[in-house]
């Protein structure tokens, strides 16, 4: 059995990294990663993660499932799921902690001028095929480091989308990208018996925040749900860069 402290980290991850989730529907990896990388191997945490996001998904998905956007997700998910592999057979190559690094700063940066410029003009340049590239991104992303929806959440903002068709659309993309990565860790092997006692530990706490984020997300309007995104990305960029 884990120790008091694990106990106590994995609750108060699941539950935080819940409720950031069911509030903007993205960054469950970089709250969770907050707490459980100081207990946890990366061969436990990368796959418990992974697991909890997608039922982290599926629970708000379903409390918010007329809201679900297929139409303007598929090609961020076809997109992504080309990427997956690129970026796992980058992630050998790579530097991660440096890709993390380069990634953090270059969330703090955008979101720092975002906030300072407010409202700007959507862009709509590209179409479904511009889509597809920035889910590719987000794959190849997903791939190396497990940071699927920081770039296409960003995209969705500069489209200038309302609350619910960004998330809308970002729900089904992140979760067909998740599925994809429980797939490949149970190939490799990492979908260990360590791993499901974690997620059913984390299992009852999540639930609570994911239902509690989505609470939230219902009381607030485009403007402050903008603004939240916002926020939750910078602070995710200052969490990659410590």
């Amino acid at each position: 059995m884990p120790s008091t402290d694990v106990v106590v980290l994995i609750l108060a991850g699941a539950m935080s990294a819940g409720f950031v989730s069911g509030l903007a529907g993205f960054a469950f990896a970089m709250v969770s990663l907050g707490f459980w990388a100081h207990v946890l191997a990366p061969t436990v945490a990368a796959p418990l993660i992974v697991a909890c996001a997608a039922f982290a998904q599926i629970y708000s998905m379903r409390q918010l499932r007329r809201g679900i956007r297929f139409d303007l997700a598929l090609p961020f998910i076809l997109g992504g799921l080309i990427g997956i592999p690129l970026g796992a057979w980058l992630l050998v190559w790579i530097d991660r902690d440096t890709f993390r690094l380069s990634v953090g700063i270059f969330l703090i940066v955008y979101t720092a001028i975002m906030l300072a410029l407010g409202v700007t003009p959507p862009q709509r340049w590209g179409g479904k095929i511009a889509d597809a590239i920035i889910g590719w991104i987000g794959g190849v992303m997903g791939g190396i480091a497990g940071l699927t929806g920081a770039v296409p959440t960003i995209w969705c903002a500069l489209r200038g989308w309302s609350r619910d068709d960004q998330r809308g659309a970002m729900q089904p993309f992140n979760f067909a990208l998740q599925i994809a990565a429980v797939a490949t860790y149970g190939f490799q092997g990492l979908l260990t018996q360590e791993v499901a006692l974690l997620f059913a530990l984390a299992l009852p706490a999540m639930i609570v925040g994911v239902a509690a984020g989505v609470v939230l997300y219902r009381r607030v309007d485009d403007v402050w749900f903008r603004r939240i995104v916002l926020w939750l990305l910078l602070v995710s960029g200052i969490t990659l860069v410590i």
